[in-house]
């Protein structure tokens, strides 16, 4: 009975082993559908970063994104076969921010807070 218990138990060790590689090897597969895009934006708030993270997470292909307010850069991974740069930066500019080149578009502009307008002292 006990070589049985412990047979089950190496079993269970070695499936669970076996499950984790084929977790991280599809991980790394799945990073390299992946890539890493920094956007100069025009935020100056926490409210700024909540508001240009939620409409990137919306964006199709985007996987994450990060705003560093202080520098006021976005850095966005995103999946290349499903958007673009381009595509990303409009979704900041329709969001009321500046995006690199793009500038914000100005019904979105005219409707962020009193705090985010990039005109405001902080």
């Amino acid at each position: 009975m006990k070589k049985i218990v412990h047979s089950a138990k190496q079993s269970i060790k070695a499936t669970t082993l076996i499950a984790f590689l084929l977790i991280s090897i599809l991980a790394k597969a799945q990073n390299k559908n992946t890539v890493e895009l920094k956007v100069k934006t025009s935020a100056v708030c926490g409210m700024c970063k909540t508001t240009i993270e939620r409409e990137l997470a919306f964006a199709k292909g985007v996987k994450k994104s990060e705003l560093d307010v202080p520098s006021k850069v976005v850095t966005v991974i995103y999946n290349p076969n499903k958007t673009t740069p381009e595509k990303i930066r409009q979704a900041i500019s329709m969001a009321g921010y500046d995006a690199d080149d793009v500038p914000a578009d100005p019904k979105a502009y005219e409707k962020l807070h009193a705090c985010c307008k990039k005109d405001v002292t902080h």
